[in-house]
C-alpha cells in the first residue's frame, strides 16, 4: 500500500497536498492525522504545521453479473443497511481520533434540517473543539471524507461537541448585531476576521433583513472575511 506524509497550514491543506502527491482523490485514500496545527507563542515561537498520512486504497474488484445473482439475498440485506453503515464508520473514525488524544467520548447521531449531526459528549472536549472550533471543523472535514467513501449517495455530516455549534452561532449573532450598531454610529465599514463559510453564513443571515446595513464577503479562502457596510 503506497503511503505519503504531507503537511500544510491546516488539516485540509495537508490532505490536499497529500492527494496531489498521490495524484488521486479523497475517496481513494485513508487518512491519519499525525499532528494538529498550532500557531505557537505570539504566532511565531513553536508554531507547528498540520501533518497527515495518506494511504492509497487498493482498487475495488469488479463485480460480475453472475456474482450478484448468486448472492441476491445478502445484497438485499446490505442495501437496507446502506444509510447506517457509512455513519457507523464515521462514528468509529471519530472515536479513533479521540483515542489518540486520550479522550473518552460518546457520539450521538441525530437527523436535522442541515443534515446528519454527530454530537460528541465527554470530558476535556476543549481539545477536540480547539480555538473557535478550528479543530472541530478540521475533524468534521475528515469525517465527511470518511462517510462519503462508504456511501452511494452524498451525505453531509455536521460534527458538534456538547452543543458548541449552537453556542458559537449565538455568539456570532450577538457580534453581528453589535458591529452593525457600530457601522451605523460611525458610518464606517467593519471588516471581520477570517471565518469559515459556515460562520460567515451566520453573519450574513443575521443581517440580511437589516434596514440600515448590508454584508458581503471578500478575499480568498482561508482568509475570506465578512464586511459590514451601510446600505
Amino acid at each position: 500500500m503506497r503511503t505519503v506524509v504531507a503537511s500544510g497550514k491546516s488539516i485540509e491543506d495537508a490532505v490536499k497536498n497529500g492527494l496531489t502527491q498521490l495524484q488521486t482523490t479523497e475517496d481513494r485514500v485513508s487518512i491519519t492525522v499525525l499532528e494538529q496545527p498550532s500557531k505557537g507563542l505570539f504566532g511565531l515561537i513553536g508554531a507547528k504545521v498540520a501533518k497527515v498520512e495518506l494511504a492509497l486504497l487498493p482498487e475495488p474488484e469488479p463485480v460480475t453479473i453472475s456474482a450478484v445473482q448468486a448472492s441476491a439475498a445478502p445484497v438485499a440485506v446490505q442495501e437496507k443497511k446502506d444509510d447506517a453503515f457509512p455513519l457507523e464508520e464515521a462514528v468509529r473514525f471519530i472515536k479513533e481520533v479521540a483515542l489518540t488524544m486520550d479522550l473518552d467520548i460518546e457520539v450521538e447521531h441525530t437527523v436535522e434540517r442541515e443534515g446528519n449531526v454527530l454530537n460528541i459528549t465527554g470530558s476535556n472536549l476543549g481539545l477536540l473543539i480547539g480555538r473557535r472550533g478550528q479543530t472541530l471543523d478540521a475533524l468534521q472535514y475528515l469525517t465527511n471524507i470518511v462517510v462519503n467513501r462508504y456511501s452511494k449517495n452524498h451525505l453531509r455530516v455536521i460534527l458538534d461537541a456538547e452543543s458548541f455549534r449552537d453556542r458559537r452561532r449565538k455568539t456570532l449573532e450577538e457580534l453581528a448585531d453589535r458591529l452593525a450598531g457600530r457601522v451605523i454610529r460611525t458610518r464606517k465599514d467593519v471588516v471581520l476576521e477570517p471565518m469559515s463559510p459556515q460562520e460567515r453564513k451566520v453573519i450574513h443571515s443575521r443581517l440580511q433583513d437589516h434596514s440600515k446595513v448590508k454584508t458581503f464577503s471578500k478575499g480568498e479562502e482561508p482568509n475570506r472575511r465578512v464586511i459590514i457596510t451601510l446600505k
